[in-house]
């Protein structure tokens, strides 16, 4: 695996810069420059401190970290986000506290995200009548399976409160 040269400016001046936990890691560790407390259902924009420039061809995308989802319920609301390569703002973070009972109390310093640097390709749109066919076609969004039919069945057993009737 070949590095990739990106420039970073430090907004903050404590702020580390993104860090690879382990070898081989996709994803490079960010951390906020700022506490906070996220209430049950709450969503906050958090800073990171970081500035990048990207060479073209490369976009970076901010995803979130899977800890931070299965032991608080944090996610990232538009996940994941993207920082095209003539970005040269602050990355910034939008997460929210998806536990309905307990808020999530990060502090500065905490690892809030994961920044994956990919090539991207540029496409040149053309317009057709028709597209052409495909095995898949137009099914979608769940079309594939990957759930058992008894699940499948008993939500649809279960009645629409919104219908008045049952």
């Amino acid at each position: 695996m070949s590095d990739l040269p990106v420039l970073v400016t430090r907004l903050h001046p404590d702020v580390p810069l993104p860090t690879y936990a382990y070898p081989g890691d996709a994803g490079a560790d960010l951390v906020t420059t700022e506490a906070a407390e996220l209430a049950p259902g709450e969503r906050l924009v958090l800073p990171t401190g970081l500035a990048i420039a990207l060479p073209e061809g490369y976009a970076a995308f901010v995803h979130p970290r899977s800890g931070l989802a299965a032991r608080c319920g944090v996610a990232l609301v538009n996940a994941p986000g993207t920082i095209d390569a003539g970005y040269r703002g602050e990355i910034k973070v939008i997460m929210v506290n998806l536990d309905p009972r307990e808020p999530v109390r990060l502090a500065v310093g905490d690892r809030i995200a994961q920044l994956v640097i990919q090539r991207v390709e540029h496409a040149t749109f053309h317009e057709v009548g028709e597209l052409p066919g495909s095995d898949r076609g137009a099914a979608g969004h769940g079309s594939s399976g990957g759930f058992s039919h008894a699940a499948v069945a008993a939500v649809a057993e279960v009645p629409d409160p919104t219908s008045g009737g049952s």
